[in-house]
């Protein structure tokens, strides 16, 4: 047996302004760089008030935010640190239940902060789901039922205790977790692995990627149906699919891919399945472009973006080059990204198994932006469209008033770019 804490140094003079700070994993020296250190998923609890990463070996740390709060040192709950023996290498976690944003919710959210019904779900290399009760820091029960790696957890935004899963063996499931982890519904389709699944705001569509098969597939949450996939048919060139998610309204579906030296992002409208825009990044070097994840912020004003050569990039999606970026470096590492629910800051975790803390830009969102937010918050591309509003505004409101085609600044020149 070994041991494995966790140290919080103080910080060196940055090379990126933005780290706060970053967490690292102390382990056995014959351990570094060796495969399973790696921090597959990091994840903040609905209310900012924990947050948890998988740190490799089968461990999970969570740790209450902020940390080394006054808060966290008060008698009213448990706020040590805890750590979660998995026994096997975690791929996927995620918090839940997750409040929806209405003032009824308002009591169960606070509910949540006090870590009552605060759930883990952690997804294993072995197929199995772990759940675990924060507070306690015990197992509550295991799920079984996938054949493959769980790649990716996410709760519904509706208070429930529903878990989507995606997994190496191709599927979906649907688990209820008033019933000891009941399986609901299997959903097939997916010709290979199942990268990265989210879920609409209004819980009413599951999104997914398939890293080889190139497959966007949309199902309903309602009906537990496939939809349709947003790729269609054959491409021109071979890529993998990275990661997927909804914006906070629900009127955009971001897709992450890469091939070779280039990286790109698709925003498609998940009613219609338009692609809206492509943010393509190119580079020199061929094969050291790879992205890894992506996220969209709170207020749905930003997204954030992980690729292999940058811990992070801040892109407002429409508009050309990075709000924010880290400096280049071919050795960050980077393999996911959470937002703070109430946004400002980012973590991001490595495959050394570390993770970092990075301050993000705030924007005070415009009236037009919040008024387009509630309304398609409830209000489908379809029934947008009949409304007798003047064209630039309709555009607006179906976000199909920006750029088909966008680049990044860090973009080499390249004259053709085909899928």
């Amino acid at each position: 047996m070994w041991h494995m804490d966790v140290t919080r140094p103080p910080l060196p003079p940055a090379p990126d302004s933005a780290l706060i700070l970053e967490l690292k994993t102390r382990r056995p020296p014959f351990l570094e760089g060796r495969p399973g250190c790696e921090s597959w998923s990091v994840d903040f609890s609905p209310d900012g008030a924990w947050f948890s990463w998988s740190m490799g070996h089968g461990m999970v740390w969570v740790v209450a935010w902020p940390l080394d709060s006054e808060e966290s040192q008060n008698g009213e709950t448990d706020r040590e640190d805890k750590s979660f023996s998995c026994g096997h290498p975690v791929w996927g976690l995620a918090f839940g239940p997750r409040p929806s944003k209405s003032a009824a919710a308002a009591r169960q959210e606070h509910d949540t902060s006090k870590g009552k019904r605060l759930l883990l779900a952690t997804g294993l290399e072995n197929g199995v789901i772990k759940i675990w009760n924060v507070l306690t820091g015990e197992a509550v029960f295991d799920l079984h039922g996938h054949e493959g790696v769980v790649r990716d957890l996410v709760f519904p935004q509706n208070g429930s205790l529903t878990l989507v899963s995606s997994s190496r063996d191709k599927t979906l499931r649907i688990w209820d977790l008033t019933h000891e982890g009941k399986t609901v519904q299997v959903l097939s389709g997916h010709k290979d692995w199942v990268s990265s699944c989210c879920i609409s705001s209004d819980c009413s569509m599951i999104a997914s990627v398939g890293r080889f098969d190139r497959m966007v597939c949309l199902w309903s949450l309602r009906s537990y149906t496939f939809i349709r996939n947003l790729t269609g048919g054959p491409h021109k060139t071979f890529y993998l699919l990275a990661s997927c998610d909804f914006s906070p309204d629900g009127a955009l579906l971001a897709t992450a891919a890469y091939s070779g030296s280039t990286w790109w992002i698709d925003l498609w409208d998940p009613y219609t399945a338009e692609k809206l825009t492509t943010l393509v990044d190119f580079c020199e070097i061929y094969g050291q472009n790879q992205i890894s994840a992506i996220q969209f912020s709170p207020d749905g004003l930003h997204l954030a973006i992980v690729t292999e050569d940058r811990a992070l990039q801040i892109w407002e999606p429409g508009k050309k080059g990075m709000v924010m970026q880290t400096k280049a470096d071919q050795v960050s590492n980077g393999l996911c990204c959470n937002f703070h629910p109430q946004g400002g800051v980012v973590a991001t975790g490595t495959r050394d198994g570390h993770v970092r803390f990075w301050k993000v830009p705030r924007t005070l969102p415009s009236l037009c932006h919040l008024c387009r937010s509630i309304l398609r918050h409830s209000v489908s591309t379809h029934q947008m469209e009949p409304l007798p509003l003047p064209k630039r505004i309709l555009e607006y409101l179906t976000y199909r008033n920006i750029p088909a085609r966008l680049r990044t600044d860090n973009s080499s020149d390249e004259e053709e770019w085909e899928r």
